[in-house]
């Protein structure tokens, strides 16, 4: 057992089991709206999750990762609107790998470019894909988008739900559920992804591209790889919001969404998937609490929302000036500095 317990993949296969079995617990417990929110925080931290990995473990720098969402989304949406029973595996599996194909398209293009010109390269993605929807409207559904359906909880999953927690399992229960497991799945890839020889070579060329490729290291083709998992992520993570919100529209994908992944990177931290995931709670819960703040504090509608962004702006600045490396990058390199002075 020890042996077993000895493979860093066998202890974090187990510790994502884990994790799950209290999840569904604790999203038991939660209300309506607090499972929704769970629900965005997962999605949000997958395609976080990926473009952190992107950026600070291969060192591309993407600002249109909003726009694979989209293509994950819209994927989803078109399907079920054709087949609104389709098995939710088989859904989510054909929405990836859609989004797989044009990220792989545009990693390809992009594999060429380095620093500012590959961000600029995505930065023009954002920006058309939404204009992409309004312009196919017919089949995109314009500025309005597309309704997804409501799906009901299928049975075998009510069942099993059932059995666990001894409750009956909600539409919006259901959905928490299935993100909230598609974030632990993501992260554990992710994670024994980054830790395998081919993360060694995503560092490889992040670090020294010439002395990787000196190493025999193919350039273009770890970037394009890894700019096609990153791709994947987001897929995924579009395909869970379509669901969630119920609906795939082209104002929901616009260059925020874009901007607001990288800010969770940031503020979480390059390259590590924790810092994702806090950056992805700290992005989804904090203007909600500064604008009840606000409103308890005396303050109009309309001015307790537009306090929300100047908070988060300002904290986002407090973390880079204070913390560089993001709140858990600064954390683990605080904490090897403290075992280096003891040594």
């Amino acid at each position: 057992m020890s042996a077993l317990l000895s493979s860093p993949i066998l202890r974090r296969t187990l510790l994502a089991l884990v994790l799950f079995v209290v999840s569904v617990f604790a999203i038991d417990l939660l209300s309506g709206f607090r499972q929704g929110q769970v629900a965005s925080i997962a999605y949000l931290a997958i395609a976080a999750g990926g473009l952190t990995v992107l950026t600070g473990i291969n060192g591309q720098l993407s600002l249109g990762h909003g726009a694979f969402m989209a293509v994950g989304a819209y994927t989803t949406a078109l399907l079920l609107g054709r087949w609104e029973n389709m098995p939710l595996l088989l859904l989510l599996l054909i929405s990836i790998v859609v989004t797989m194909a044009v990220g792989a398209a545009v990693g390809v293009a992009a594999a060429r470019l380095h620093g500012p010109y590959i961000a600029g390269a995505t930065l023009a993605l954002a920006i058309a894909v939404p204009a992409l929807a309004i312009h196919f409207k017919d089949t995109l559904g314009g500025e309005p988008g597309l309704r997804v359906p409501t799906r009901d909880v299928p049975p075998l999953a009510d069942d099993a739900l059932f059995f666990l927690t001894g409750t009956d399992t909600g539409t919006m229960q259901w959905l928490a559920t299935v993100s909230v497991a598609c974030l632990i799945v993501t992260f554990l890839l992710l994670r024994n992804l980054s830790e395998s020889r081919v993360g060694r070579r995503w560092r490889a060329v992040r670090d020294d591209p010439v002395a990787a490729q000196l190493a025999g290291i193919d350039l273009g083709r770890s970037r394009v790889l890894c700019f096609v998992v990153s791709t994947a992520t987001a897929g995924l993570a579009g395909s869970l919001m379509a669901m969630i919100t119920r609906i795939a529209a082209p104002s929901g994908f616009n260059l925020v969404l874009s901007l607001t992944l990288l800010m969770a990177v940031v503020l979480g931290g390059l390259g590590t998937l924790t810092g994702a995931l806090i950056g992805a709670v700290l992005l989804s819960l904090l203007p909600t609490f500064v604008t009840n703040f606000g409103s308890g504090m005396g303050l109009s509608d309309l001015q307790a929302a537009e306090l929300a962004p100047l908070v988060l702006g300002l904290t986002t600045m407090a973390v880079v000036l204070l913390a560089p490396a993001g709140l858990v990058g600064s954390l683990l390199r605080w904490r090897q500095q403290a075992r280096l002075s003891r040594s």
